[in-house]
């Protein structure tokens, strides 16, 4: 049974019409029945597959070293590396949630781009210009230097770590979309979910394992212009049938939560003050301790040509950002307008993350949804395919290379670096199918997930690069209560009804109370201030230990030591 739903899977999405294109007769009250994927959207879909693949083994007969499959020869276009930074980190899970979220709760996510420029600031001229003198593979080769070995393996650990969560999330969200558009039976759509991801998620794995990180930045290219050109199609679709812009929200919808400016209620679920700290917390802390991030800036020649990708980003991440949640605005605009058009029992409050995968399946022209599906499968590839790339990296440099465990030779380096892709690709797939068990739309599962460790990754380098006085120790503690401050948040919900369930603690201490429907309290402290919590418990606790129990300052040069006017001319 298991190898036939797997087949069926990948002939399924790569060869024929879906499993079930039409809705079921009963889930449509009135208005014409929702066609599903057509053929062409399906050849639509393999053709782009195959590209891809086409890509991966045109630059695997190009490679010969790892430098040229990790970075890329360190020559790389700036606004190719931006471009690529961008699709790596808006993934299908940013691609689904930002239309979700504006359609669901309200315009205040959106908001979060009042950071970019401040993120500009402090990446652009406090990390780059020390990050840019050394010129490593790995980020985490920065943590010896100044912290010794056990700090270097504690940042690679917890990246791996972090990077497998995050790529099973996308994984699971990625294959849950798409039994939405394949039209199964909601009570089936469980048992689906691990074939579709297997199927989906081979793809980005064979070519990224193939063509290494040439191969992601190309594709990730013609992955950011599918992705955004699908969001402008959904936009000319609503807008053509309903005859103008008359979807465009003008006063507050009924439905939204309530986003304050701010709130003293650390239960309120989103602020603008919020969302803008987390973002501006979370940007820094992944272009200053992420693998993913650090290596394609290591990719560039110069610290201007850094400056630039990062400007790129930046930019790109504004355009489609504003663009998706305007997709929500269309997609509330339509549904308001043809109700009929819902499944009985799902509402746009309740089920907001479904209309946007919905609509692309059964209510674009046929085509148009092959170009969309393949828009939000580029989405994927390009998080899948930079994870599994930067994982090897960290893999091939801070365990095997170290450890005195690496092939003789470049030859036998890189098929051990695609042999290693493949194998990580296999985790996530099999990681995919625990990731139901997080509570919260996308955006709140997201933020529970990636914030657990992308704060104390970024502490790390923090301590190393700007706490001249950290010592080993101090790191150690600071990462274990960041770590715990982010988790305590995250799960705040189910700690709350842990506590009362097991040792009879009042949820009213917490200031909730227990939902009789579900049996769980909901988030006593919201999701948006695990980044800033996390990053200021880790730092505070990583100095003062430091303080109280470091011992002997470690042998070794500063990364901010010894560097001579010539390396900083980079800059001008």
């Amino acid at each position: 049974m298991s190898l036939a739903r797997l087949i069926a899977a990948l002939f399924v999405l790569f060869v024929h019409t879906p499993l079930q294109a039409a809705e079921p007769a009963e889930n449509a009250t009135t208005g014409p029945a929702p066609s599903g994927l057509a053929t062409i959207d399906w050849l639509i879909i393999g053709v782009y597959a195959a590209s891809t693949l086409g890509l991966g083994w045109y630059y695997s007969r190009r490679q010969r070293t790892t430098e040229e499959y990790f970075v890329g020869g360190r020559k790389m276009n700036p606004i190719l590396i931006g471009v690529s930074l961008f699709a790596t980190l808006l993934s299908t899970i940013s691609y689904l949630s930002m239309p979700g979220e504006s359609l669901g709760k309200g315009p205040v996510n959106m908001t979060t781009m009042l950071a970019y420029p401040l993120v500009f600031l402090i990446v652009g001229f406090w990390l780059l210009p020390v990050y840019m003198k050394q010129r490593v593979t790995s980020a985490y080769e920065l943590l010896e230097t100044r912290l010794g070995l056990s700090i270097r393996l504690l940042g690679a650990g917890m990246f791996i770590l972090l990077r497998l969560v995050w790529m099973s999330l996308l994984v699971y969200l990625t294959a849950k979309a798409l039994t939405i558009m394949l039209g199964i039976p909601e009570e089936e759509q469980q048992e689906w979910i691990p074939y579709i991801a297997l199927a989906t998620g081979f793809v980005a794995v064979i070519y990224t394992s193939l063509g290494g990180l040439q191969a992601v930045v190309v594709t990730d290219f013609i992955q950011t212009v599918l992705l955004y050109g699908g969001a402008l199609l959904v936009l000319a679709v609503v807008t053509v049938d309903l005859g103008g812009f008359g979807w465009f929200p003008t006063e507050w919808e009924q439905h939204w939560d309530t986003q304050p400016i701010y709130s003293f209620d650390p239960a309120t679920r989103v602020t603008v003050v919020g969302s803008v700290l987390t973002f501006l917390v979370w940007y820094v802390s992944t272009s200053g301790g992420d693998q993913v991030s650090v290596q394609r800036f290591m990719a560039v020649e110069d610290i201007k040509a850094a400056r630039q990708a990062l400007a790129t980003q930046l930019t790109v991440s504004v355009i489609v950002g504003v663009t998706l949640g305007i997709v929500g605005f269309a997609l509330l605009g339509y549904f308001r307008a043809h109700p009929d058009l819902l499944p009985a029992g799902k509402t746009l409050a309740a089920n907001a993350d479904e209309i946007f995968p919905r609509f692309i399946a059964f209510h674009l022209p046929p085509g148009i949804s092959g170009l969309v599906v393949a828009a939000m499968f580029a989405a994927a590839m390009s998080s899948v395919d930079s994870g599994v790339n930067s994982i090897t990296a960290v893999v091939m440099r801070d365990l095997l290379d170290r450890f005195g465990r690496s092939p003789k030779n470049d030859r036998q380096h890189v098929i051990a670096a695609r042999l290693l892709a493949f194998g990580i690709g296999a985790v996530v797939v099999i990681g995919s199918s625990l990731m139901d068990r997080v509570p919260g739309n996308i955006t709140a599962v997201t933020n529970k997930t990636s914030n657990l460790l992308t704060t104390p990754i970024f502490c790390l380098f923090f301590f190393a690069l700007f706490v001249p006085f950290a010592r080993p120790i101090g790191v150690w503690v600071g990462a274990f209560f960041g770590t715990a401050t982010a988790a305590v948040i995250a799960f705040s919900g189910p700690l709350v009804t842990l506590l009362a369930n097991q040792f009879g603690v009042d949820p009213q201490l917490f200031n909730v109370e227990i939902d009789e429907v579900t049996g769980m309290a909901p988030d006593p402290i919201s999701f948006q201030w695990i980044a800033p919590a996390a990053v200021t418990a880790n730092i505070v606790a990583g100095m003062l230990a430091s303080l109280l129990l470091g011992g002997t300052k470690k042998a070794g040069q500063h990364p901010m030591d010894g560097q001579d006017d010539q390396r900083q001319g980079e800059s001008t």
